[in-house]
């Protein structure tokens, strides 16, 4: 759970820094100028789970539910009435007197909640002095939890280690870059790259395997939580020039793909390079987050090797992330897990439901599989400036849009108030008193709902035609070196993601090393860092059929951070016949017109030329700093079967939705479903079989939507054919074909 008391400001009006246990998570969510007034808040940040829903089988005397999990199956609950969509909270037993669980259990059973999360903050309950470990109260919750139908992910509690730990291994404390080593009493005090620490997580999270690995009622296991915070000390320092010795070889090969004769920065071993994250050479930079992205990764093999020595196959392991938290890479951090998670907040809203909807979208991405929510808000959280409560009938919005999106799990985060502690006032389902809170009842509606549509939507998931490309490589490339403080490279996305998803309604936003051929059409807002091997896919993607638009700042630098001599896009100058001549950071609005609009540029703008008599101008600048002055600012070129396109500046919202249109129609991508009114959501989920449709009425008034065809409502209690449906605020329905 995120505590993100100071909501700093970072470069410009759209930026956030979030204080997580003390430390400052840097660059989370900064959409505010991108959707509106909604500040896109992905605080807790990032769950979501894996590839398909529970499917019931009948097995033996027991029904089993099964999560696909790359090749493994998960057996999800050995309970005949468990639903394949699950609603859980999370739940921590060692916080209360025993003679309260079942009580606490009872409520969740009736409140429609099949799955708890336990574990994750309790090193302290499981081993209390060091080797002694206590897990006998844990597998009475387990047992208990059983008894009342529920399911349990069980969390690695490696993010809050005790005080015996802190004390007696004082060099296993997280030091920042200010070479200030933190203290006891909060959490994530420790350092990610710490050998006995790793150690020490390690021998708890083996324990808990031996006692869990084999439990029918436990489905999977969340290392840790919410990765983030890094270390600066000794031992990390000693692991990152390692890792640079092993990544280049030789201190001149590093030097050569550096560029240090800039400056004088040459190095004479690999033990002068400094260890910063900001302020030093770009290929530096863009290292030690490769290396920060490593050292996360294989902090959670260390866990994964001995669990997975006790665990039984069906059991899925992942770790719960934050969104667009951009600290390390996630697909790199996700490639040793089964499934993606995410912790879903809002903040004090407004809740934006295209900007969380995108955060899905990215979490799916790093599968490219269904996730699961492991953590969201229940009304209202803690850590905004103002902790305003969801609207009734938004948490509900909210849980079905996760699904809509792919998710095969919601919890809540958390089930019962506690009595102290740094998150006192966040929302939760029950008070300190342990009788329920509005929202319960809402939540418990929410229960209702999945256990009704679950069967139609197990094996079911998202299926898009087109894709934002989207690396962490380029993200921190521009964000670091910026040149227009207004230059968001995640706004950057955003703005190409809302027209998309409002004219085809489904999005996938995947990494481009991710299969590409399924999609018509493929935007990628700001490839800054442009391997040739990815450019080589895209080239391949084009020549097959497919359609891509590059944006502005795409092909500057090669995987090392540094300058391509060919100018920008780099490796596509000669497949696009065109190429960048000048880019120029504006201090106002530039027009632009030509056959595809009318509009303007604002903050970034670069000057095209073409090279190639196939290459076609789209747009041109008019009057401005004399450099623009009818200029391309935008060009295409048919290539084999498909187009690519270069769009050369950051352009007004029209302009940009018009130049979209275009796009998807030459694409030939349809909406899932036409015609619906402004702020209703349309999500498909398919499968070999069939499709289900998920509407969900995000406004505050009520909306009739025109099903263009025969469909049946699971959530309604009539089984009437419905060829269109009204949906009141914050209303649902989830369709299924009638065939008729």
């Amino acid at each position: 759970m995120t505590i993100a008391g100071d909501g700093n400001r970072l470069k410009g009006d759209s930026a956030i820094q979030y204080n997580v246990s003390g430390n400052v998570y840097n660059g989370v969510l900064r959409m505010q100028r991108f959707f509106g007034t909604h500040r896109l808040r992905l605080c807790r940040a990032s769950l979501c789970r894996s590839t398909r829903i529970f499917a019931a089988i009948a097995l033996a005397a027991t029904l089993l539910f099964t999560l696909q999990v790359k090749s493994a199956s998960a057996q999800a609950t050995a309970f005949a009435d468990a639903p394949p969509l699950l609603v859980g909270a999370a739940w921590y037993p060692e916080q209360w007197s025993e003679a309260t669980w079942d009580h606490d259990l009872a409520l969740m059973e009736s409140g429609n909640i099949h799955l708890v999360r336990v574990g994750e903050f309790a090193w302290s309950s499981l081993e209390p002095a060091e080797g002694q470990y206590k897990l006998d109260w844990l597998e009475r919750a387990v047992a208990k939890a059983a008894a009342h139908h529920i399911v349990v992910v069980m969390g690695t509690p490696s993010a809050a280690p005790p005080a015996w730990l802190t004390t007696k291994y004082p060099e296993t404390l997280r030091v920042d870059e200010k070479d200030r080593r933190d203290e006891h009493g909060n959490r994530t005090q420790f350092s990610f790259a710490s050998a006995r620490y790793r150690q020490l997580a390690r021998n708890v999270a083996e324990q808990m395997a031996i006692h869990f690995g084999k439990n029918p009622d436990v489905v999977g296991w969340q290392l840790d939580n919410e990765y983030g915070n890094t270390s600066f000390d000794p031992e990390t320092r000693n692991q990152f020039h390692a890792w640079l010795k092993a990544r280049y070889g030789t201190i001149e090969n590093l030097n050569e793909r550096w560029t240090t004769t800039y400056w004088s920065q040459s190095y004479d071993n690999f033990d002068e390079i400094p260890v910063r994250p900001s302020n030093e050479n770009p290929g530096l930079l863009l290292e030690w987050r490769h290396f920060v992205s490593e050292t996360w990764k294989s902090y959670s093999q260390n866990q994964i090797d001995v669990i997975r020595a006790h665990a039984d196959p069906r059991q899925f392991i992942t770790t719960n992330t934050m969104g667009w938290f951009d600290g390390f890479d996630h697909y790199s951090v996700h490639s040793n897990l089964d499934i993606a998670a995410w912790d879903d907040y809002v903040g004090a809203g407004p809740y934006n439901y295209i900007s969380n909807g995108m955060t899905h979208d990215l979490v799916r991405g790093f599968k490219n599989k269904n996730f699961w929510v492991m953590e969201t808000q229940p009304a209202f959280v803690n850590w905004a400036t103002n902790n305003a409560a969801l609207n009734r009938g938004e948490v509900r919005d909210m849980a079905w849009q996760a699904v809509g999106h792919g998710a095969d799990a919601v919890e809540y985060w958390q089930w019962r108030s506690a009595l102290n502690g740094q998150e006192q006032y966040h929302g939760v389902l029950v008070g300190a008193d342990g009788t329920p809170v509005p929202v319960y009842d809402e939540i418990k509606q929410v229960g209702a709902e999945f256990a009704k549509a679950g069967a139609a939507l197990s094996g079911t998931t998202p299926d898009s035609q087109v894709a934002i490309l989207h690396t962490y490589d380029s993200v921190w490339a521009i964000d670091l070196q910026r040149h227009n403080e207004q230059y968001d490279p995640l706004g950057a996305i955003a703005q190409y993601y809302r027209p998309l998803q409002k004219m085809v309604q489904s999005v996938d936003v995947i990494s481009p090393d991710s299969p590409l051929n399924k999609y018509k059409l493929i935007e990628a807002p700001g490839l800054n860092v442009l391997p040739q091997k990815t450019a080589d896919r895209l080239m391949e993607y084009v020549k097959q059929g497919g359609n891509l638009v590059l944006g502005a700042r795409t092909g500057m630098k090669d995987e090392y951070n540094t300058l391509y001599p060919q100018r920008q896009p780099g490796p596509l100058v000669d497949f696009l016949g065109g190429r960048v001549e000048q880019f120029y950071s504006l201090p106002g609005t530039v027009p632009v017109s030509g056959e595809a609009g009318i509009g303007s540029a604002s903050i970034w703008a670069e000057q095209l030329s073409t090279k190639d008599p196939s290459t076609k101008v789209l747009l041109r600048y008019g009057a401005s700093n004399g450099w623009l002055d009818n200029q391309p600012a935008i060009i295409t070129r048919t290539m084999g079967k498909g187009t690519i396109t270069y769009v050369g500046a950051w352009l007004d919202d029209a302009l940009l939705e018009k130049l979209t249109a275009g796009f998807v129609k030459q694409s030939g991508v349809l909406p899932v479903l036409p015609g619906v009114p402004d702020g209703v959501e349309v999500c498909r989920r398919s499968h070999g079989q069939g499709s289900v449709l998920i509407l969900i009425n995000h406004n505050t008034k009520a909306e009739r939507v025109d099903l263009h065809g025969s469909m049946r409502d699971l959530l309604a209690d009539s089984t009437s054919q419905l060829t269109s449906v009204d949906l009141p605020p914050y209303g649902v329905a989830v369709l299924e074909h009638t065939g008729k």
